[in-house]
């Protein structure tokens, strides 16, 4: 009974993005489909904390925001704990929030990280869940 799960509207993106249940399907793999930088780190107020736990390889969770007022196609990034890091850039985030909308899976990996003047540069490279 310890492993039971209450699941509400809170949990469940964490569950599915493999955070307390570890489920395998048949034959599923990882499909990498592009790389990106992450936009909108500029904005992020505590990145400086966080950037130490940005480390090459670290998973990062994709979220849509269709209600998002300047993109309504716009994928906000997640660490694991739930921490927005920016978005996915809006000149190639379109088939990617499709395939979202679409019930897919999508998550990135942290490629490489360095500064550029003031700017944390974070590129990812994206993959499928399929």
């Amino acid at each position: 009974m310890a492993d039971i799960i209450k699941i509400d509207n809170t949990n469940i993106i964490s569950i599915l993005h493999g955070g307390a249940l570890d489920i395998g399907k048949p034959f599923s793999r990882q499909i990498y489909l592009i790389d990106v930088h992450i936009a909108g780190t500029s904005y992020i107020d505590n990145l400086d904390e966080l950037e130490p736990g940005l480390t090459q390889g670290k998973k990062l969770n994709f979220f849509r925001e269709p209600e998002n007022p300047y993109d309504s196609l716009a994928i906000a990034i997640r660490d694991d704990k739930g921490n927005k890091l920016g978005y996915v850039p809006r000149a190639k985030n379109e088939i990617l929030a499709r395939l979202m909308d679409a019930g897919k899976l999508l998550f990135g990996t942290i490629f490489t990280k360095e500064y550029v003047g003031n700017w944390l540069k974070i590129t990812l490279q994206i993959y499928l869940d399929d």
